[in-house]
């Protein structure tokens, strides 16, 4: 067996990027280390650092943030993600551990910045019959029902407003807001927005980010769902937008478990089969996939992984946003391990992948406040902040639509979850959306642990502890979100993995190994491999590992069991030349509180259901690399 190894607290590990978007692959003559200077690290050109952050946050510039109460603008959300105190909405003070190296503000399209247009009455706004409605009503003290005019407005998919001046001026802010706040090297802020598409209420929310500076984006007007619906015509909108600047832009889908199978669908948005046209355009403008966020994790479901005891993980799966419960059919088309097992099929049949992604975590929080921590959790929106009372665990999340409280979802089952880190070399615009764009990018759910990963043929188990690990993974080897090739007969893919646990959270657990393929009649197979873990538990005949056991008692733990950094070095006990896989790491810490016990701690006896989640385990999930038995 494989045992975990527990090296010394002052260990580094690397991260980092490559200088330009288009270097899938890093070269092996740009790992030059010590062999032109004395100065080992002179023509060192691999990431060789770990950058954190949130790429999808709402702020009161999105309607459903701001017109349900969040008064905080795209300036409090990044002096806040720069680890600045910040008071919320509701009262309380609120301040990261540490801060966040970038931030996307990512507010709906649609009617960008009605919230604030109505708070200032602007002019351009009370010209509109809609906009002077919508203004009178929440000025005369009936938010509800100017929001409910604004929810009709976006159900029908006619923009009430229709001003593409009035878009641009918000949309300016915004981009002013991340100009005032980007510095080069310290903290990144990208500029993005959301597209809200929902057909039928089916969730199929993308987030557009850009590489560039406000010398591009500024005076766009966001391509939003009144637009079109339809993914391919947002792909049309961005490859426009890069023929027209010279700049850089990709989307990226949330978690699909609200799209009752329609996110990652054997069917185009027309209804038409997917065709290899299709694919090679996805693959192109959606790299990652947002596979866990606080509207449930989407990694995987028990359904569809019946053996992985620890699929069950912040599970929605009543339905979609009120219109239609869920069926088991639609479980593949959601969830990320399936998918990207699915992605190998069209592979095979089509010469393009449209499902190779790779994974990110974001927060989707609507209160402009990236706290994803169980100890820090200032939820989804700022009417069910801390001390908000009841509400804060029995307001609906999803509300029970026409189909009724079958489908309901209430706040204390939301994840305080996720953050996306990425490998770069350093922390700037660039560096880090290219990180994206060669998916050298992995997801948490809130917790910030290091992950490193590299896949060769010729690894040997103690490489794995080499100060010079990362050079050696560059140099022989590929990273997470790169492309592995046939090796000489007789080998098996080996991979070197590297997991170092948050500095101010929890010990690790184990490091899996969550392999994908295609077997001889096309099914898509998934399976989950133990491949270093902490302790001295042993498997079982049936190749079960123990539980690490849990030291949580209400809202403490102490890190007495488990280990500050695992290593593996894994090689596929079951590998098929001939087969296409899939290989991802998921990295499991210790049981911790969540934020429900934290909440219970602070607040007293909340009253909560016997379904509430009071102690969890989180977790990374890299992003995969991909074996091709031809090049």
């Amino acid at each position: 067996m494989r045992k975990a190894t527990l090296l010394g607290a002052t260990t580094a590990l690397f991260c980092g990027t490559v200088s330009t978007a288009q270097d899938v692959r890093i070269q092996p003559e740009d790992t030059q280390f010590g062999k032109q200077h004395y100065s080992p690290f002179v023509d060192q050109a691999f990431p060789n650092r770990v950058f954190w952050g949130d790429t999808h946050l709402h702020t009161s510039f999105s309607a459903d943030a701001g017109m349900i109460g969040n008064v905080l603008g795209p300036d409090e959300a990044f002096q806040f993600a720069r680890g600045e105190k910040v008071r919320a909405t509701m009262g309380e003070f609120a301040q990261l551990v540490r801060p966040l190296d970038f931030l996307v503000v990512a507010d709906h399209a649609e009617n960008l910045g009605l919230a604030p247009m109505i708070s200032e009455s602007d002019q351009q706004l009370l010209r509109s019959k809609w906009g002077r409605q919508v203004h009178d009503l929440v000025k005369g003290g009936d938010p509800i029902s100017g929001y409910l005019m604004y929810i009709e407005a976006i159900s029908s998919n006619t923009d009430p407003l229709n001003d593409d001046e009035l878009a641009k001026t918000y949309w300016n802010r915004i981009v002013d807001s991340a100009e005032r706040h980007n510095e080069p090297g310290v903290f990144t802020a990208l500029h993005g927005f959301e597209w809200t598409s929902a057909n039928n209420l089916n969730n199929l929310h993308r987030v557009v980010m850009f590489r560039d500076g406000a010398d591009r984006v500024q005076d766009l007007v966001p391509f939003s769902s009144y637009d079109s619906s339809d993914p391919e015509d947002l792909w049309t909108w961005m490859e426009a937008y890069e023929d027209r600047t010279g700049g850089k832009v990709m989307a990226f889908a949330h978690n699909g478990n609200m799209s009752n199978g329609e996110m990652f669908a054997d069917v185009r948005h027309n209804g038409q089969p997917i065709d290899a046209e299709y694919a090679e355009r996805r693959a192109r403008w959606e790299p990652v996939y947002e596979v866990t966020q606080m509207k449930g994790d989407g990694e995987t479901h028990p359904l569809l992984s019946p053996d992985d005891e620890y699929a069950d993980y912040y599970t929605w799966d009543r339905g979609n946003f009120g219109s239609e419960l869920k069926t088991e059919e639609m479980l593949p088309r959601e969830y990320a391990r399936t998918t990207l097992a699915r992605g190998l099929r069209y592979q095979e049949e089509l010469g393009a992948n449209p499902f190779k992604i790779g994974l990110i975590g974001s927060t989707d929080s609507h209160t402009s406040l990236a706290t994803a921590r169980e100890d820090n959790f200032f939820a989804k929106v700022s009417l069910v902040e801390p001390g908000t009372g009841s509400d804060r665990y029995f307001e609906y999340a999803v509300q029970p639509g026409s189909i009724g409280e079958a489908i309901s979802v209430q706040a204390y089952e939301t994840a305080a979850s996720g953050l996306t880190a990425a490998w770069a070399r350093e922390n700037t615009r660039e560096a880090i959306w290219d990180a994206f764009k060669r998916k050298e990018v992995y997801a948490t759910t809130g917790s910030r642990m290091t992950v490193r990963v590299f896949a060769g043929w010729d690894f040997e188990p103690d490489e794995v502890f080499r100060p010079d690990f990362a050079s050696e993974g560059y140099a022989r080897g590929v990273p997470m979100g790169g492309d592995l090739f046939l090796g000489s007969e007789g080998q098996s893919p080996t991979l070197m993995v590297r997991a170092l646990r948050d500095p101010d959270g929890a010990n690790l657990d184990r490091i899996q190994i969550v392999k994908g393929w295609i077997n001889a009649n096309s099914e898509p197979k998934t399976k989950v491999f133990d491949a270093a873990w902490a302790g001295d538990r042993e498997l079982s005949e049936t190749g079960v590992l123990p539980p690490v056991g849990s030291t949580v008692d209400g809202s403490e733990y102490t890190n007495t069991i488990g280990e500050a950094m695992l290593s593996a070095h894994w090689k596929d006990p079951e590998f098929d030349p001939a087969q296409q896989a899939y290989y991802y790491v998921r990295v499991l810490e210790i049981p911790t509180p969540s934020w429900l016990a934290y909440d219970q701690d602070y607040f007293g006896d909340l009253n909560l259901p016997e379904d509430a989640v009071m102690v969890q385990q989180d977790r990374a999930y890299t992003s995969p690399i991909w074996y091709s038995p031809k090049d």
